[in-house]
């Protein structure tokens, strides 16, 4: 086993790896990127741009059955799952071609292939083949879907979003476990791409929507067209001919037993961080194993390694991933002299229709926070002018500003456009601006975003009309 000695240690080769491994070379310092896997982010191979490219097909096919509501009528429309699927991967292979050609270019010498795993706080070994003396880490190894072992247990067609974009064809149906983002935008793309489709959830729960208002319209607009079993959780999978023998349960105790083609698991990802040796680096580590680390530095308690991206669990997404990675790998290469990076504004969009986004502080959140310190505004979306033009006025918006001061915290929606709002409105919260500040802004007619002015002026209004005893957070403390 031979021996290689560097200053600073990657460990993923994912969006923060690769960020963290230019970070730490920038910083002048000899610097090592360890993957155990193939190299292309996941992103690129099975996430964000994947699952965009089969979205997009299925938009292309609902606007077709929704042009009748225009007018216009276009006929029989016939879905080719094998070239949707073709043009999937191939333009997924194209994305992930990309990555691989940036990871190329890094010198041969910087790269060692194989699982990492710690030895002690300064020594790793890789696979059976290497040991790697290191004075600085960075754990970046993201995370992996989770199914439960009952269900693995039932065969290959118990899957994940991984497999999904390895499919030759569109199955005939499809059993989603999980009302979270992957679980409602695969579950509705393969719906109005012609697969049938069923989504179960154990609670209530829509993406990442936690204001109980939105949530009721939001949980509304995803049962008006697709099969959504909330309150409702599976019990039972077992092979059944050529697929599967799906049983839930309901809050009644009712059960109902199905066949799907295939199960696709979207409860949720699971930090890569067990296998790591992690009990040999001294660190304190939550209850999920995960270890403490800061979240505005990335480093785990005082010590020389620092973790990033989907690893540390706090927001399992591409931008924060490439944040996360900066600040680790800067850190690193100047470490004892640790100072905290730039952490943007919260935003987390899902590619549902409608859109759903979350911006700068939730409801949740500032129940915690801000409680009987924030008031709110809202839009229904179903009379915007725009939105009823396009036939999309479904959803509602609400924003939260903090008593006194009158400066914008944040907004929950589920309508048109989100994906535009959503960055508006978090470029708002993170440069501070107050609600007089952004209603004095330009608004086009018509827009969507008139639907946003309504909202403001509606929070305003109730920012100048502050209640004596009254916090809006009634309706999210526990039950009884």
């Amino acid at each position: 086993m031979k021996t290689l000695r560097t200053e600073v240690a990657v460990i993923g080769a994912g969006t923060a790896g690769m960020t963290g491994y230019r970070a730490a070379k920038a910083g002048g310092k000899q610097t090592l990127l360890i993957e155990g896997n193939v190299y292309g982010t996941t992103c690129a191979r099975v996430g964000c741009m994947p699952s965009k490219l089969l979205i997009s097909a299925a938009d292309a096919a609902h606007m077709l059955q929704a042009a009748a509501g225009f007018g216009v009528h276009a006929g029989a429309v016939r879905i080719d799952g094998k070239a949707v699927m073709a043009r999937v991967r191939s333009e997924r292979d194209r994305f992930v071609g990309f990555v691989v050609e940036s990871v190329d270019g890094y010198p041969a010498e910087d790269k060692l292939h194989g699982h990492a795993r710690f030895l002690s706080p300064t020594r790793l070994q890789v696979g059976d083949h290497t040991l790697v003396e290191a004075e600085r880490f960075v754990i970046a190894t993201g995370s992996t879907p989770i199914v439960p072992d009952e269900w693995r247990a039932a065969g290959t067609r118990v899957i994940t979003s991984d497999e999904v974009f390895y499919w030759d064809d569109l199955p005939a149906s499809v059993a989603v476990a999980g009302t979270g983002v992957i679980g409602l935008e695969l579950g509705q793309a393969l719906h109005r791409l012609g697969v049938r489709v069923t989504i179960f959830g154990r609670g209530g729960s829509v993406a990442q929507l936690s204001d109980p208002e939105v949530l009721d319209v939001a949980r509304g607009a995803m049962t008006d067209e697709l099969d959504v079993r909330f309150k409702t959780r599976i019990v039972k999978v077992e092979p059944q001919g050529d697929g599967l023998a799906i049983t839930s349960e309901d809050t009644n105790g009712d059960q109902h037993t199905e066949h799907f083609a295939y199960l696709l698991s979207a409860i949720g990802r699971r930090p890569n961080v067990h296998q790591l040796g992690l009990e040999n680096t001294g660190l304190r580590r939550d209850h999920h194993g995960i270890p403490l680390y800061d979240s505005q530095t990335m480093q785990c308690g005082t010590s020389a390694i620092f973790i990033a991206g989907d690893a540390n669990d706090e927001r399992p997404q591409l931008p924060e991933a490439a944040d996360h990675g900066r600040i680790a790998g800067d850190n690193a290469a100047r470490y004892p002299d640790v100072k905290p990076g730039l952490r943007r504004t919260p935003l987390a969009i899902t590619f549902t229709e409608p859109q759903i986004a979350t911006m700068g502080s939730g409801y949740s959140e500032l129940c915690v926070s801000h409680a009987g310190r924030f008031a709110v505004g809202k839009v229904s979306f179903h009379n915007q002018g725009r939105s009823r033009v396009m036939l999309q006025n479904k959803g509602m918006l609400r924003v939260y500003a903090e008593y006194q001061t009158g400066r914008f915290l944040g907004a929950e929606m589920i309508g048109p456009r989100a994906e535009n709002i959503g960055h508006l409105l978090s470029w708002a919260v993170q440069a501070g601006l107050t609600v007089d500040a952004m209603l004095d802004m330009p608004f086009y007619h018509p827009v969507v975003e008139e639907g946003v002015r309504t909202a403001l002026r509606d929070l305003a209004h109730h920012l100048q009309h502050e209640p004596a005893h009254d916090c809006p957070c009634v309706d999210c403390t526990p039950a009884p």
